[in-house]
């Protein structure tokens, strides 16, 4: 298998799509394959002869993101150097959008994955009567391709009601060495400011407007009136950052960025886990808090349903009276608490890395068509198609 990825947001930008696909290249290479990244520049970025970076602009609405422009060109004599068995777009823009044609040009199996919400993010910037323009090329877009995956089933129910085709389901997984309840440190409870009696409530991702952090800080505010022992800490930074910390209370406390070890600290040292997000696909930070063996508290989403099960305590999405009530009962019923963290910690067993990438890449092998003729660009090049990426069992 050789692997052609095109996506607007690979490392070292830091959110759930970028984990996910730096784990996918990894993936690939340690089964036998090989994998080459075609993305946006980046000034932070080094220097890595696999990863190709078109010109890129900052993304008005959202600068901690950019955008290529149209160029097939450029992705046909990416695709002939390369020499791909596989072409897969993980976005539908200027990026995905040329790769798909020039895949088509040459004949190269091409498959896409659907990460993102962009006709609920439209409502959070201001642009939500493109709603319906956005279904239609999304749809033009992933029907493109002989696979669209989806990070759950309720997304690949969604996408099919919309007149999405050829679905299938790519789930996530977690590194349960990585992240795990031993990291709990006293120096990182004291880096969240958490007393002796202290309970504190952890937040990890994008600080931005579609991620309910208005509400989370709404129902902060409330509790900080009568309750100085429940505590907000949130890691991540975003474009609503500088507004957030404007507006927030006293028990809240912002810790920026965070990754590695570091980051697994701060989730096994907090006492709970908040996602208040109603506009995720999947949610890749749930299955951390439950490997940290947190209690987690959901706006109640069918996407958060599915990922956590019973594992999840829920409340009525972007509701600050909800969300502070829910926070109140959990925070102070220390049995509960320790009930639903072991119960996190159980979910999480149930999404393997491993038998992750066993599902996605029997799919692969099945878009790329092992049996099929052998693509324009190996017969042009005098190429070889590759085996397929090997298993592990």
């Amino acid at each position: 298998m050789r692997l052609a990825l095109y996506t607007d947001t690979f490392a070292p930008q830091m959110n759930g799509v970028t984990r996910t696909l730096g784990r996918l290249v990894a993936a690939v290479r340690e089964r036998g394959g090989d994998a080459s990244v075609f993305t946006t520049s980046d000034p932070r970025a080094g220097v890595d002869d696999r990863v190709g970076r078109w010109p890129s602009i900052r993304c008005p609405k959202y600068p901690e993101l950019r955008v290529a422009l149209p160029n097939p060109t450029r992705a046909m004599n990416e695709l002939l150097a390369f020499r791909p068995t596989l072409v897969h777009a993980a976005t539908p823009f200027a990026l995905g959008a040329s790769a798909r044609s020039a895949a088509r040009s040459l004949g190269i199996p091409l498959v896409t994955s659907y990460h993102t919400s962009f006709s609920d993010y439209a409502r959070f910037y201001g642009v939500g009567y493109l709603e319906r323009p956005i279904w239609s090329a999304l749809r033009a877009f992933h029907n493109a391709g002989r696979r669209t995956f989806c990070p759950t089933e309720v997304v690949r129910r969604e996408l099919a009601a919309h007149g999405f085709e050829r679905l299938s389901v790519w789930g996530r997984g977690v590194d349960r060495a990585h992240f795990t309840p031993s990291r709990r440190t006293r120096d990182m409870r004291h880096r969240m400011g958490a007393g002796d009696g202290s309970i504190v409530v952890a937040y990890v991702g994008r600080i931005a407007p579609e991620k309910g952090i208005d509400h989370l800080l709404e129902a902060m505010t409330r509790l900080a009136a009568h309750d100085s022992t429940i505590v907000l800490v949130l890691a991540g930074d975003g474009p609503y950052l500088d507004h957030c910390r404007a507006i927030a209370p006293p028990n809240c406390r912002f810790l920026g960025r965070m990754e590695g070890l570091e980051l697994a600290a701060f989730y096994a040292s907090a006492d709970t886990f908040v996602f208040p997000s109603s506009t995720d696909t999947f949610g890749n930070v749930l299955l951390e808090a439950m490997a940290s063996g947190l209690p987690i508290l959901a706006a109640d989403t069918p996407a958060s349903r599915e990922v956590l099960g019973g594992a999840g305590a829920y409340y009525e999405g972007d509701s600050a009276t909800a969300l502070a009530a829910s926070l109140t009962e959990l925070a102070y019923n220390h049995a509960r608490r320790a009930h639903a963290g072991a119960t996190s910690l159980a979910r999480s067993a149930d999404f393997d890395w491993s038998r992750v990438f066993d599902a996605l890449f029997d799919e692969y092998d099945r878009a790329a068509d092992a049996t099929s003729a052998v693509s324009l660009v190996h017969r042009r090049l005098g190429g070889t198609r590759g085996s397929p990426i090997a298993r592990s069992r």
